[in-house]
């Protein structure tokens, strides 16, 4: 190769004068090339980025040898300095498009502070420079789109327009911060493809930053791992997945999940089609009105479930996925009366749910229980971990004594592989994997049949992803308990269903065992789902759907 666009060298940051997040780590990024730096939370990848814009929270300290952009030596350069080289030099891709976007600016307004900052561009010039952005990133309609705000665009086009804006400044090096986790398999694969053309038409130097491994299997040229703060294993993508050599790398890629194992779970399953069903569900809908006018008549209705049907035996799971926006989360929350039904039949047990109110609800939903998808913004942060799992067992089992209920709890945490003291501490203390686990603990309190389980899994890292996989597949064998898994992930899916149901505009399109759903899919929205999932696999090289796959993988 020739001479590096970004070279970085013993590169350490500590954080009070006591943790080291970086250790005096060396790496370097190529022009026109997809460099990828992966590794689990709390790894340092993020910061080793932040490091390079010199945008780090206070209280980091920066000790490096070397930081350069060509022979241009970042370290040496004024905050002055830098303002010009942010956005316009090297771009960046934060993780979460909402809180990275101004929610009282237009994407327009916010496009154009870029391009104001860096070039000498103003009225009709500056709009359709905007225009060309926004066309470029392919947002729909950008002539209308250009005057919207944050909140009236979907995820994937809150990351385009971030994406937008990383590119105003024509940078040569553009960073990529996990830029595609939350977001559905559909969704991914578009932004996928998007940064490999734009990387094509400009030229330009993509860094990768992600704890994905099939994502990055997809897009990178070579790869770095990182673990506590050291790079591990560095080398070019094809070597590195067919011949990894370190052991931290080796324990990454055996925790991908895989639509291999599809089926695997059915073995033991045999009969359990013929026992009767915990849940029945028959009927059911969810409609939200549409009113319009001065006296905000309803005009029509917005049919988040349309009419949805599907039992769940004890002791197995259905997964229920789906694009954002299908309406599974509503069905999952209107299975629990935490939002009103406008119809239809749910039964567990036999008892019907919608029959039931006041103090006999309240005592029915013991049985039912629900694992949301962020744990932490689903916890009080005020309140002690021991107090959080204890609360469903003081509203819902108020005869169990305090002594009783504290031996619950200190169980329940032994249960889900967390150490007692954990009662004694705040949700903020937690990593994201064990403040899951708390989330399933305060589920399990209550000894419920069924347990809701609302995108468990979605943003955690695969090796955290496997072990709670593990715990509720344990939990399920010990206690019997059923699962609704509402997931957009095909791979996980693999992992823990029995059946599984695909869901589309409200709809149920498709239902049956994960092995037939999963392998031989019957309805052309379940293919084009399976089709947007990366794919590890040691196969000759191949391209689909125009997005260049390397060596080694296929979708």
């Amino acid at each position: 190769m020739n001479s590096p666009l970004l070279s970085i060298e013993q590169l350490s940051v500590t954080f009070n004068h006591q943790q080291k997040v970086v250790d005096d780590i060396s790496f370097a990024v190529y022009s026109g090339e997809t460099f990828a730096l992966v590794g689990e939370s709390g790894s340092g990848k993020s910061i080793t980025a932040l490091s390079v814009l010199r945008l780090l929270p206070p209280g980091a300290r920066l000790n490096a040898g070397k930081i350069s952009l060509r022979s241009d030596n970042l370290l040496s350069r004024s905050e002055l300095d830098l303002c010009k080289i942010r956005g316009k030099r090297i771009g960046m891709i934060f993780q979460d498009p909402m809180s990275s976007l101004n929610p009282v600016m237009t994407i327009g307004s916010q496009i154009e502070e870029v391009i104001k900052i860096h070039f000498s561009l103003s009225g009709p010039g500056l709009r359709q420079r905007v225009l060309a952005l926004l066309q470029q990133v392919e947002i729909p309609e950008p002539e209308q789109r250009i005057n919207d705000y944050p909140h009236q665009l979907s995820g994937g086009q809150r990351q385009r327009v971030m994406i937008a804006i990383a590119l105003a400044g024509k940078p040569d090096l553009l960073i990529a911060d996990e830029p595609t986790t939350s977001l559905d398999v559909t969704i991914q694969a578009q932004i996928l493809r998007l940064l490999k053309n734009l990387q094509e038409q400009t030229g330009m130097a993509l860094w990768l930053i992600s704890h994905d491994l099939a994502l990055v299997s997809t897009l990178a040229d070579r790869v770095a791992v990182m673990q506590r703060g050291k790079i591990v294993e560095t080398g070019a993508t094809a070597e590195f997945f067919n011949h990894p050599r370190h052991t931290y790398t080796r324990k990454l890629l055996n925790a991908l999940p895989s639509i291999d194992s599809a089926g695997r779970n059915l073995i033991n399953h045999g009969s359990a089609r013929e026992k009767p069903p915990l849940l029945q569900v028959k009927d059911f809908y969810c409609y939200y009105p549409l009113r319009k006018g001065i006296f905000k008549r309803i005009v029509d209705y917005v049919r988040a479930v349309d009419g949805v049907s599907f039992d769940i035996p004890k002791g197995r799971t259905l997964a229920l996925v789906g694009e954002s926006g299908c309406g599974k989360t509503t069905l999952g929350k209107g299975l629990l009366n935490l939002i009103p039904a406008s119809g239809g039949q749910v039964k567990i047990d036999g008892v019907e749910l919608n029959s039931l109110s006041g103090e006999l609800l309240r005592q029915k939903r013991a049985d039912i229980q629900i694992v949301f998808q962020d744990p932490f913004s689903s916890m009080n942060p005020r309140m002690l971990v021991g107090d959080i799992i204890d609360e469903g067992i003081r509203a819902l089992h108020p005869e169990v004594s305090r002594t009783d209920r504290k031996a619950r709890v200190s169980q329940l945490l032994q249960q889900v592989g967390l150490p007692e003291d954990s009662a004694q501490r705040y949700p903020h203390e937690f990593s994201g994997g064990q403040r899951q686990r708390i989330c399933i603990a305060r589920a399990l309190a209550v000894d419920p049949k069924l347990i809701v389980c609302d995108e468990p899994t979605s943003a955690l890292d695969v090796s955290v992803q496997a072990q709670i996989i593990d715990l509720l597949k344990l939990l399920q064998r010990e206690k019997g308990v059923s699962y609704l898994f509402i997931t957009h992930d095909i791979a996980v899916v693999a992992e823990i269903a029995d059946e599984v149901a695909v869901m589309y505009r409200g709809k149920i399109i498709e239902h049956g065992s994960a092995r037939q759903v999963l392998t031989q899919p019957e309805h052309a929205y379940t293919r084009k789902l399976l089709e947007a999932v990366p794919v590890l696999k040691a196969n000759p090289p191949c391209s689909i759907d125009g997005l260049n796959r390397k060596e080694g993988f296929e979708n």
